[in-house]
């Protein structure tokens, strides 16, 4: 199991760190099929493994001047109920339903990747009423697009136990008109307020039965991992990283489903 863990958790890492995205989305298929997790334990351990690697990532992304600290634990403080309310709901969810609903959840992340694939390496322009990261004007539009996204990744953090960075990345990027890298390193702040919130509830709500030796492992790689990715983020092809990332996650997808399906 811990020749399991190691890379798993490197390759998690990795991808958290050079893509911002996705990592966590990893990890419940590794919990769950490598290493014999239960799905609601998987859930709970990805919390902790991908909230730590996005802290790490954080600190050595802000370090290059590639956060905006401010925008992330607003955006992570606005999902924060989205959170509670999801690790809630997914104590009373069927593991097999669970997992189906994983499966979804990987598809839509697969989907949400491929817009990067037609914008390469363009920045998006600042939406009106918007200069670089400082709001000239108010937009009302702006700001329930703000917050939806926020809700919605709280949700998905609390619910499946991910980082939801698959959506942050692109809501900084657009909404609020970050460039990718900010945008990137931003999202890390967003994934571990999120999943702070969600293993605070569970916590409050249910006795954590982990099986802390492994998690410590992997947490170490996946730390690893992600300070790896940002060190070689900037010599990587990201098109084709995302092109490698979406083939992945639509075939994890696929086993996650027939796997959870009924006979």
């Amino acid at each position: 199991m811990l020749l399991v863990a190691l890379p798993a958790g490197l390759l998690i890492g990795l991808t958290l760190g050079v893509l911002g995205a996705g990592g966590s989305i990893l990890t419940i298929p590794v919990l769950v099929y490598l290493l014999g997790q239960d799905p609601h334990q998987a859930t709970t351990a990805s919390l902790i493994i991908v909230g730590l690697a996005a802290a790490a990532g954080a600190v050595v992304h802000g370090r290059a001047g590639r956060v905006r600290f401010g925008t992330g634990l607003v955006f992570g403080l606005l999902g924060a109920a989205g959170s509670y309310l999801g690790s809630r709901a997914s104590a009373a969810v069927d593991p097999a339903v669970l997992l189906l609903g994983f499966a979804v959840l990987l598809l839509v992340a697969a989907m949400a990747m491929l817009p990067r694939l037609r914008r390469g390496r363009r920045q998006p322009p600042a939406p009106a009423g918007m200069s670089g990261t400082t709001i000239t004007v108010v937009d009302r539009r702006l700001v329930v697009r703000t917050v939806a996204a926020a809700t919605v990744v709280g949700l998905l953090t609390g619910f499946f136990g991910v980082g939801g960075g698959f959506i942050v990345v692109p809501a900084l990027a657009l909404a609020l008109g970050l460039d990718t890298a900010t945008a990137v390193g931003t999202s890390l702040v967003v994934i571990t307020v999120n999943s702070a919130t969600a293993l605070a509830s569970r916590v409050a709500t249910q006795p954590l039965t982990l099986d802390w030796p492994l998690l410590a492992v992997f947490v170490v790689a996946a730390v690893a991992g992600v300070l790896a990715g940002n060190r070689v983020a900037g010599r990587l092809n990201s098109r084709q990283l995302t092109i490698a990332f979406v083939v992945l996650l639509v075939l994890v997808a696929g086993y996650t489903a027939a796997t959870s399906l009924p006979l």
